[in-house]
């Protein structure tokens, strides 16, 4: 089963959610894929992943977490030791999100919130000070103009890592990507 954390402000309808699902879709794999949609409160949004863990019904599952996504995917890959694949990954997010404080509106959903302290200790209280290396694969491309790749590679050090030059925060290569990472999720060859 992959789970499939979406960003900040982000829902089940962006482009690296739809491209994936389609992708296993089109494998026959639809039923392992679910992708909810994340509250903006951190503590909520955990909840809700842990919900649609809870679904996999026992089935092994592997986190796929994009920019906020993937910080949240930490976490819970060290909770329950699962794995997951991290795509431009948020490393401190409360830190990343602090200069976005006030109103704000979600990309897709169009969902208007006020972004406050409360979010920034909610994220606080995730962060980790140690990870399990192997526990992951990391996606990173050096072009990301919303967080520091290099912080990503430092934190996930030990970790499997594919370093795309060039590219975004949208993580233009991800299409390039999608068999690698159904394979580490066990899946055998994408």
């Amino acid at each position: 089963m992959i789970v499939y954390l979406h960003g900040f402000n982000s829902t089940p309808a962006s482009k690296k959610a739809q491209q994936l699902g389609a992708y296993m879709r089109g494998r026959g794999l639809g039923a392992d894929f679910e992708c909810p949609q994340l509250p903006h409160m951190p503590d909520e949004a955990i909840a809700v992943a842990e919900a649609a863990i809870a679904r996999a019904a026992g089935r092994p599952v592997t986190l796929v977490g994009s920019s906020l996504g993937g910080f949240y995917a930490t976490w819970l890959a060290e909770k329950y030791g699962f794995h997951a694949v991290l795509l431009n990954p948020a490393v401190l997010a409360g830190r990343d999100l602090r200069a976005l404080l006030g109103p704000q509106k979600n990309l897709y959903s169009g969902e208007e919130y006020v972004l406050t302290e409360a979010h920034i200790a909610g994220w606080e209280r995730l962060v980790l000070p140690t990870i399990t290396p192997s526990r992951y694969l990391l996606i990173v491309e050096t072009g990301d103009e919303v967080l520091d790749y290099s912080e990503a590679v430092e934190r996930y050090r030990g970790a499997r890592q594919i370093v795309i030059e060039g590219g975004d925060h949208t993580l233009a290569s991800f299409p390039e990507h999608m068999p690698a990472i159904l394979e580490f999720a066990g899946y055998g060859p994408g």
